[in-house]
């Protein structure tokens, strides 16, 4: 075995070896560090899928039907599918504060709309159950198809300048936020810095990490929009029927301190 004699003492590496060495482990070390800046150097990915420890999966059965139609939810395939009618949602059956979340949706039709409601207020809730509105007051993670811009711009005539179809994040009713920029021209909502979106019939990713007031959407693994100085900061998890037909598939959470 090398730097031994026989006699079991130990000996001295000759300086050649010792050059070598030194010159191996420089080069790990450059290496290393070229790793490093090209990580931060490139977007951040997150294609979290939810598998690991503390994680658990969302089925439709872990959520309370708020003032939609029994048949608006359903299971089909291992998938909760939305008809989109009447507009509604179901709601988490507890409250939850600190989290985080993973989901994958697609539209099924043109210019489909619909959302995941983060800490929606339990007074609003209990207004929807009572017939009072149709949505809560928290904050929406916009779930919408691109065919909407057209749709919308098509029907009322105006420039489709006040959202976008790539992963909007704003606050809805008295719940109070300021956006991540850029943002919409009235400053309500925290715009995606890049539009990564996919279209009609294809499955997006979506990664919602929502930790003491502060919440940050990823879409197909790259952070793009989000929000801070949130209030309420606690409530309950929706999703949400809006006029058109979607899937979600494994939506799944992990509550944290």
């Amino acid at each position: 075995m090398a730097g031994y004699t026989n006699s079991g003492s130990l000996s001295v590496p000759k300086p050649n070896i010792i050059s070598l060495m030194l010159t191996r482990l420089l080069s790990l070390t450059l290496a290393f560090s070229s790793m490093i800046v090209f990580a931060a150097a490139d977007e951040p990915k997150a294609f979290i899928d939810g598998t690991a420890y503390g994680w658990r999966n969302l089925e439709l059965t872990d959520f309370t039907n708020v003032n939609c139609a029994p048949a608006t939810w359903s299971t089909t395939n291992g998938m909760i599918h939305c008809t989109g009618h009447p507009v509604g949602v179901v709601r988490t059956h507890n409250i939850v504060t600190n989290f985080e979340l993973v989901a994958e949706w697609r539209h099924l039709q043109s210019g489909g709309n619909s959302g995941i409601f983060v800490w929606a207020t339990p007074e609003s809730i209990k207004n929807l159950e009572q017939g009072k509105g149709r949505l809560p007051t928290g904050i929406e993670v916009q779930v919408l198809d691109h065919g909407y811009k057209e749709q919308y711009e098509k029907d009322s005539k105006k420039k489709a300048d006040w959202f976008t179809t790539n992963g909007d994040v704003f606050p809805t009713g008295s719940t109070k936020m300021q956006p991540f920029p850029p943002t919409s021209p009235s400053g309500e909502r925290s715009f995606p810095r890049k539009n990564l979106s996919k279209g009609i019939n294809e499955w997006n990713h979506y990664y919602v990490r929502a930790i003491n007031g502060e919440i940050r959407l990823w879409v197909n693994g790259e952070e793009v929009s989000g929000g801070t100085k949130i209030h309420p900061a606690s409530g309950y998890l929706c999703l949400e029927s809006e006029g058109a037909p979607i899937d979600f598939k494994n939506i799944r959470i992990r509550e944290l301190p």
